[in-house]
């Protein structure tokens, strides 16, 4: 090992140094020096040898003649075609190579040969196994540009398969060839490391396999940018970022880095550390560029709209997070677990902060004109549309905000979280929904616990979410000038809320007790609004009277009944058809009821 290292950061100097004693005339004849232009071979004395530097010469000698035929002007690979046993001879050649010079090195060697005549060998031998391991440099770099196309060949040969059998076939040989150029990169890289040559082994790996993941990165769609780049990029530019980063991430986590990492411990498998090296030299700052889109994209102008894209960009961390844990496991790739977690921290952040914006938009509304006919209002289409959308979210959702509790005021306004009491007395045509409403506190809600867990739960802030919006439609029902207006305004858009909380994945969130209660609640505006819009008509009835007093009560009824039918003729008579067969019913009985009276009293 100390010999390796020497010559590993000393060659050409150590070489030389040993070079510049000249033998004594007593030493008589020992050695002539390697003859560079003819490369003749040095020479121990018969009458000095002993059999182990005759050994080691014709070591020397032998590797010499294998060397010697792959000079850098032979371009052909000495792994290609049928080149695999005179590859062997030039591994033999340069461990011979190497043994021999630690043998001439070696204090305790059985050796004959004088100072000057060990430096010329150990000169003539380093000259050798430096064009051996120079010629190694080069058959790494094309072993490993073809195991690049290797990988590709593989992918593109299976996917392109016309059957089953097929895909099979080809991924069979090309797994097998894989197994080859494996066993040629690690035989390459060992003679490189066993000769002291491991800076340059480490090098030439680096450079080829970081510029492949760079290019395979590239052709995935994912460029690299800046945070300040990220900022200028407007809202189309930045989503078709989002969505290049959210298919080529995945790709880049599970497939290229970990193939990196399987390919590291095959070549390298004999050092820990040159592992870690090249994995780190080699997918590091790929890795940590990927991870830190997300934080850059948290970090750029937020908007409502935007936190679905945030969510996605989470889920996604969080999905591959146990793949970036057991890959970039070293401490030399602790950078990329750091940006990995800052990533989500941000965008756990700007997705709390993004969702109480959107709370603070729908109570900022300030519409002031009246939905025609007391259909559902746009800020119910948008807001039930989002929480829809929200919803698919949850398990993102349950970790942003597991310690993040809501917090909400108390008493709140208007419960919409118990039953609510049907009124059945008659109300004034100058009474408006929200004075009868109620005022309780959050904690009698379906979803009440003492933990903060509970409170902080999803099903909880999108329950208050929705109450924010009933709140918020309540004061919009009091810009109608009609009670009863008011009341089927009421009605249509807490109906139009429940239809999208049962066709969604609201409805499990929010559970069958909130459903019953809503329904309940939408039923009450709507037998309102039905016994308000007809309290004239019903008035008009006549009682049991005779002769003209008859007719001109029945006149009277009949213009009642007329004026009530123009007057509504643009009303959106609650849109639900069973919530509209069941106020018909609950008019019939009342209307029965009314005319009852009538008679009774007469």
């Amino acid at each position: 090992a100390t010999l390796a290292e020497a010559l590993g950061h000393r060659r050409g100097k150590g070489m030389r140094s040993l070079l510049s004693s000249s033998p004594s005339p007593q030493d008589g004849p020992q050695l002539h020096h390697l003859d560079r232009n003819h490369r003749r071979p040095v020479e121990l004395s018969p009458s000095r040898q002993t059999f182990s530097d005759r050994m080691m010469e014709d070591s020397i000698a032998a590797a010499e003649e294998v060397i010697s035929k792959w000079g850098p002007e032979v371009e052909a690979s000495l792994f290609c075609g049928n080149g695999r046993a005179e590859a062997d001879r030039f591994l033999r050649a340069a461990s011979d190579l190497h043994r021999s010079m630690l043998f001439f090195t070696s204090p305790s060697a059985n050796s004959a040969a004088s100072p000057a005549t060990r430096s010329a060998v150990l000169f003539r031998a380093q000259s050798l196994l430096s064009a051996a391991m120079r010629r190694l440099e080069r058959e790494l770099h094309l072993l490993l540009s073809d195991h690049c196309h290797l990988l590709d060949s593989h992918c593109s040969s299976s996917s392109d398969a016309s059957t089953i059998e097929d895909a099979a076939k080809s991924i069979t040989e090309m797994e097998s060839a894989l197994d080859v150029v494996m066993r040629d990169l690690r035989a390459v890289a060992e003679a490189m490391i066993s000769a002291g040559y491991t800076r340059e082994c480490v090098r030439v790996y680096k450079t080829v396999r970081k510029s492949f993941i760079d290019k395979s990165i590239r052709q995935l769609g994912f460029q690299r940018l800046t945070q300040s780049q990220v900022q200028k990029l407007d809202g189309s530019a930045l989503e078709s970022r989002i969505r290049a980063w959210l298919a080529a991430a995945p790709i880049a986590f599970r497939i290229l880095f970990s193939r990196e990492r399987l390919l590291c411990d095959r070549i390298f498998a004999g050092s820990d550390a040159i592992r870690e090296s090249c994995f780190a030299g080699v997918a590091r700052d790929a890795a940590a560029a990927l991870l830190a889109f997300p934080e850059s994209a948290a970090r750029s102008k937020r908007s409502p709209e935007k936190l679905f894209r945030i969510l996605d960009l989470y889920d996604t961390l969080v999905e591959f997070w146990p793949d970036i844990e057991s890959l970039f496991i070293f401490e030399s790739t602790a950078a990329v677990r750091s940006q990995a977690v800052v990533s989500l921290l941000r965008l756990a952040e700007v997705a709390r902060s993004t969702l109480a914006d959107f709370e603070a938009a729908i109570e900022r509304d300030a519409s002031r004109s009246p939905v025609p006919g007391g259909d559902v209002h746009p800020l119910t289409r948008y807001v039930m549309n989002y929480l829809v959308f929200l919803a698919d979210y949850e398990l993102a959702l349950v970790d942003i905000f597991a310690d993040s509790p809501l917090q909400t005021p108390s008493p709140l306004p208007d419960s919409f979280f118990e039953a609510a009491a049907v009124a059945t007395s008659p109300t004034s045509s100058h009474s408006s929904p929200s004075s009868a409403s109620t005022t309780t506190s959050f904690e009698g809600s379906p979803w009440s616990s003492s933990s903060s867990a509970a409170a902080g739960s999803v099903s909880v802030r999108i329950a208050w979410l929705v109450l924010v919006l009933i709140c918020k439609l309540e004061s919009k029902a009091e810009l109608y000038r009609e009670a009863a207006l008011s009341y089927l305004f009421l009605a249509n858009n807490i109906q139009y809320i429940l239809r999208k909380v049962n066709e969604s994945a609201l409805r499990p969130l929010l559970g069958d007790e909130w459903v019953a209660q809503h329904e309940a609640k939408a039923r009450h505006y709507a037998a309102s609004y039905a016994r308000l819009a007809w309290v004239k008509v019903a008035a008009a009835i006549p009682a049991d009277v005779s002769g003209m007093e008859a007719d001109e009560r029945m006149c009277g009824f009949n213009a009642a009944l007329e004026a009530e039918c123009r007057g509504q003729a643009g009303w959106v008579v609650v849109s639900d058809g069973g919530l509209r067969e069941e106020v018909r019913k609950r008019w019939r009985r009342w209307w029965f009821r009314r005319t009852e009276c009538s008679t009774r009293g007469a």
